[in-house]
C-alpha cells in the first residue's frame, strides 16, 4: 500500500511545491524525513481536505441571503441536521456543541470521500488520522465535562452512585474511557482502508466498469462511518455534561 501511495499525483505535486522548505524545517528540528518525499501522503491529503472545506464554506458564506437560494437551503439543512443530532442526544444545551460536531463530521466525511477521486487517497485510511480525530473527540468531551462539573465533580462520577463499590467502578470506568479512542479510530480506519484496498484491487484487475458499483457503495459507507463517529462523539459529550452530582 505504501508503495502505491507514493505514486499519487497530487501527493507528488504537493511535495514538489512544499517538500524542500518542509524538509529544511524538519532537519533543523532534528527530524530526518525522506528528502524526496518529506510530506507523508495522509498529511498532504489532510491539507487538501482542509483547503476544500475552507474554500467551499468560505465562498458559500459570502452569498448568504434572507431569501435563501437552493444552495443556501442545502447548507442550512446540513446545519439543522447536525443541530438535530446534538439536541436529540444532549438536549437544548447541545446547540452550543453544534459547531464542533459539524466540523468533525464534515471533515471525516470529506476525508472518506476524497479517496474516491483519482490521484487522491482517503486520509482516514491511514491509522494516524482516525486516531487523531478520536483523541480530539475524547479530550473534548472530558474538557466539557470538567468545565461544567469541575474537575473533582467530574471525576467523582467515575466512582458511581454507591460509595462502597467505588473501588470496583472507578477502574472499570477508566478502562472504558481509555477504550473509546481505540474503538472510534479502529472502526473508521478499518472500514475506509478495506474499501480502498478492494477498489484498488478491482481497478487493477478489471478497470473502468467493475469497480464502479463498489465505489458507489463506498460513498454510502463513507457517509455511514462519518455519522457513526459523530453519533458516538455526541453520546460521549451527552454523558459528560449530563452527569449528576452524587
Amino acid at each position: 500500500m505504501e508503495g502505491l501511495e507514493h505514486k499519487l499525483f497530487f501527493v507528488s505535486l504537493f511535495n514538489a511545491i512544499f517538500g524542500k522548505p518542509v524538509y529544511l524545517v524538519l532537519s533543523l528540528m532534528g527530524v530526518k524525513p525522506d528528502p524526496h518525499h518529506p510530506i507523508p501522503e495522509h498529511v498532504a491529503m489532510i491539507i487538501y481536505t482542509a483547503i476544500i472545506l475552507i474554500l467551499f464554506f468560505g465562498l458559500a458564506a459570502r452569498k448568504l441571503s434572507i431569501y435563501p437560494s437552493p444552495f443556501q437551503t442545502l447548507l442550512e439543512s446540513i446545519y439543522r441536521f447536525f443541530e438535530g443530532i446534538a439536541v436529540d442526544f444532549i438536549g437544548e444545551e447541545g446547540k452550543k456543541y453544534v459547531p464542533m460536531i459539524t466540523t468533525l463530521g464534515l471533515f471525516i466525511l470529506t476525508c472518506n470521500l476524497i479517496g474516491l477521486i483519482p490521484g487522491f487517497m482517503a486520509p482516514t485510511s491511514n491509522l494516524n488520522v482516525p486516531v487523531g480525530c478520536a483523541i480530539f473527540a475524547v479530550l473534548y468531551y472530558h474538557y466539557q465535562g470538567m468545565k461544567k462539573h469541575g474537575v473533582l465533580g467530574y471525576l467523582r462520577n467515575f466512582a458511581g452512585p454507591v460509595w462502597w463499590l467505588s473501588w470496583l467502578i472507578f477502574p472499570v470506568e477508566i478502562i472504558s474511557h481509555l477504550a473509546r479512542p481505540f474503538s472510534l479510530s479502529i472502526r473508521l480506519f478499518g472500514n475506509i482502508l478495506g474499501e480502498e484496498l478492494l477498489i484498488l484491487v478491482l481497478a487493477t484487475l478489471f478497470p473502468f466498469i467493475v469497480p464502479l458499483p463498489f465505489m458507489l457503495f463506498a460513498v454510502l459507507t463513507s457517509f455511514i462511518q462519518a455519522l457513526v463517529f459523530v453519533f458516538l462523539t455526541t453520546t460521549y459529550i451527552a454523558g459528560a455534561v449530563a452527569l449528576e452530582e452524587h
